[in-house]
């Protein structure tokens, strides 16, 4: 049962990437110039992708991969480009139709022995089946603590191998920059993030996963300008 926090939240982030900030998003993931705020996010996007997919197997065929708040596809269309059957999910329908767009326009698409099906709605939804490897980027960093944490619990339960996520890490400066973002016009405001400590949530996970068999893997925090993300993986022990 998804808890009413989770739920609410959902509402403002679907609400934000659909309607406020589907243009900004648009042109913040494609090549068209960017200000110099907007650059360094692109830049720390591109970083944390290149990371997250560096945890993934070169050669995924056979692979079932769940993209959890897929954005604009680029995360999906590279996993696809490695044999994987990539569910790409996000909130947005403005974006999952972006993100169909713009793969059925990349010549990469007609080549690759992977496939991608995008769809628009809930990550958490259990009929999206069973997967071998899950990434969450920046998808889950608005959600509290514990939603974050029930979320996770939620996904490992349909994911056989790795689930590789990222976090906004707590910190001063993070801090500084999230109240130097509210003088944003509001239109550019993205829903507040919820920075959380790593030794806590390590805490927390390991109070759930850990009983189930994960076990932490790799960490990496991706730090450019206003952009500030802490990836963490975890793998099935058998894995």
């Amino acid at each position: 049962m998804q808890h009413s926090s989770y739920l609410e939240r959902r509402g403002q982030i679907e609400a934000y990437f659909d309607r406020t900030a589907a243009k900004a998003w648009e042109r913040l993931t494609s090549d068209a110039p960017v200000g110099r705020i907007r650059a360094t996010v692109r830049a720390g996007r591109d970083q944390m992708r290149s990371t997250l997919l560096s945890w993934l197997p070169a050669d995924m065929s056979g692979q079932r991969l769940l993209d959890a708040g897929c954005g604009t596809g680029a995360l999906a269309a590279e996993v696809a480009s490695r044999g994987a059957h990539v569910v790409a999910i996000d909130l947005s329908p403005t974006l999952v139709q972006l993100a169909r767009d713009r793969w059925e326009d990349d010549p990469m698409s007609q080549r690759v022995t992977g496939s991608i099906e995008f769809l628009s709605g809930d990550m958490l939804d259990a009929a999206l089946g069973h997967f071998d490897h899950m990434v969450a980027m920046d998808s889950l960093i608005h959600y509290d603590l514990p939603d974050l944490v029930r979320a996770l619990d939620t996904l490992s339960s349909r994911c056989e191998q790795t689930m590789a996520f990222t976090f906004a890490p707590h910190s001063a400066l993070l801090s500084a920059m999230h109240r130097v973002g509210r003088w944003f016009p509001r239109s550019d405001r993205s829903p507040s993030l919820a920075p959380m400590r790593q030794d806590e949530l390590h805490r927390q996970l390991s109070n759930t996963l850990g009983t189930q068999g994960w076990k932490e893997g790799e960490s990496q925090r991706v730090a450019s300008g206003f952009y500030t993300s802490q990836a963490w993986q975890w793998r099935r022990a058998c894995a």
